[in-house]
């Protein structure tokens, strides 16, 4: 199971987000990218001394500042039951579609400096 699959499997139930910075975060999951950013509504934020709480109607946390994420048992049972989808990224590498000198084991631009015999 890849961890982008289990967190898109806890949209629309309740999780807790650590940040590195020590703050949590605890709401219903919105969306989440492939980046693992990802917005919570409903939320209550505790500060890292955990005596100061906020309540927030809706936050968006980027990915790279997640320390951890905590779901409930449940929304993990639903993500092992659901097939691994992986991303499917435009790549260039294998559709070509024309264009440059017409050499086409060079690449679209032919050789520097000019073209070559």
């Amino acid at each position: 199971m890849l961890p982008l699959n289990l967190i898109t499997a806890a949209k629309g139930h309740p999780i807790q987000v650590e940040l590195k910075n020590g703050e949590t975060y605890n709401g219903v999951l919105g969306n989440v990218d492939v980046w693992m950013n990802l917005n919570l509504r409903d939320v209550i934020l505790t500060r890292p001394c955990g005596t100061r709480f906020f309540r927030l109607t809706e936050i968006w946390i980027r990915g790279n500042h997640i320390r951890y994420f905590r779901i409930p048992d449940p929304v993990l049972d639903l993500a092992k039951d659901e097939p691994i989808q992986r991303p499917h990224y435009n790549n260039h590498h294998h559709h070509h579609h024309g264009g440059g000198s017409g050499d086409h084991h060079h690449g679209h631009g032919g050789h520097r400096g000019g073209h070559r015999d």
